[in-house]
């Protein structure tokens, strides 16, 4: 929930938020949304007639770019189908259950080790390693609140707009080797991979490491987070990459991501707005460089056609 402190704190935040709210959920409204939070978040005006860095043309694609298959990809439920009819159920992590409350779960069904997630959004994920210590009131908190929130009214990020709000149970998975559960994520722009990036760490302070396509670590960092120099990329590298490329079709650009847990491949989810394009790059300059590699397929033409629909549908 939110807190009273935090809105004091940071009181033109959450008008912006409350403004998005109350209007009408329309492209013309939408792109005004979308105009006033980039400009809180990244302190400039958004340029939608000729978007150039990379923040600008992600606020250019949740505007433009509805592609109605984009829902069942960030579907974290729904995206298992898509996924494994493409490159295999092998590497889809198991569904346990999926429940529209969690006064549904079945507890006694459920291992002794779980995690669950809220197929809808970010950040709702309850993880369980031992059921016998389970707070199950504080997870019971967390998942009612991440089921209420809209992940459209507060980002505009049209995909999540036609997502129904569920919770699924996953087994829980533990790398051996690595103590932890890293994030390999692969960007991939015109469905051509352009850079990976390794989240680690996760449980003190994240790191984020990026890579460039010949496996060379770039000097960038993203949201103040440090990267881990001695970081290595994953041993089946390759075969992600493929993947990813794969998984990329019918997309103008997406992020895809992977774990590898003992040696074994494991589909994470797809992500088409990274940091829902708010993820400020140090040294600057690269978002302007990711930006060059995005093509913006008939850029005018599209913009003209939702234009001229006022309810953007």
């Amino acid at each position: 929930m939110t807190k009273l402190t935090d809105i004091i704190k940071n009181p033109k935040y959450y008008l912006i938020l409350l403004y998005g709210k109350i209007i009408p959920k329309s492209l013309k409204w939408d792109e005004k949304y979308v105009k006033k939070m980039y400009k809180y978040k990244m302190n400039e005006e958004l340029n939608l007639k000729k978007p150039q860095t990379y923040s600008e043309k992600l606020q250019w694609l949740k505007l433009y770019d509805r592609n109605p298959i984009y829902t069942k990809m960030v579907d974290k439920y729904e995206v298992k189908d898509y996924v494994s009819k493409i490159i295999g159920d092998e590497y889809i992590i198991p569904t346990l259950g999926v429940w529209d409350k969690f006064d549904d779960i079945d507890f006694n069904s459920l291992p002794n080790q779980f995690v669950l997630k809220c197929t809808h959004d970010s950040g709702g994920l309850v993880i369980v390693t031992d059921k016998k210590n389970f707070d199950k009131k504080a997870a019971k908190t967390k998942i009612n609140h991440c089921l209420k929130r809209n992940y459209y009214t507060n980002t505009r990020e049209w995909p999540y707009k036609g997502v129904k709000p569920r919770i699924i149970a996953e087994p829980y998975l533990e790398d051996k080797e690595l103590n932890e559960i890293r994030d390999y994520k692969f960007f991939i722009f015109n469905n051509k991979h352009v850079m990976t990036l390794v989240c680690s760490d996760r449980l003190n302070k994240v790191k984020y490491t990026f890579f460039d396509v010949r496996k060379k670590l770039l000097d960038i960092k993203q949201c103040c987070a440090d990267n881990d120099p001695n970081v290595k990329l994953p041993n089946n590298y390759a075969k992600m990459v493929d993947f990813a490329e794969r998984l990329s079709k019918d997309t103008i650009q997406v992020r895809v991501d992977f774990y590898e847990i003992n040696n074994e491949i494991y589909f994470g989810e797809l992500t088409f707005f990274d940091s829902s394009g708010f993820g400020k790059f140090s040294p600057e300059e690269w978002d302007y460089k990711l930006g060059k590699l995005i093509e913006l397929e008939d850029n005018n033409e599209i913009s003209k056609c939702y234009n001229s629909d006022s309810s953007g549908e």
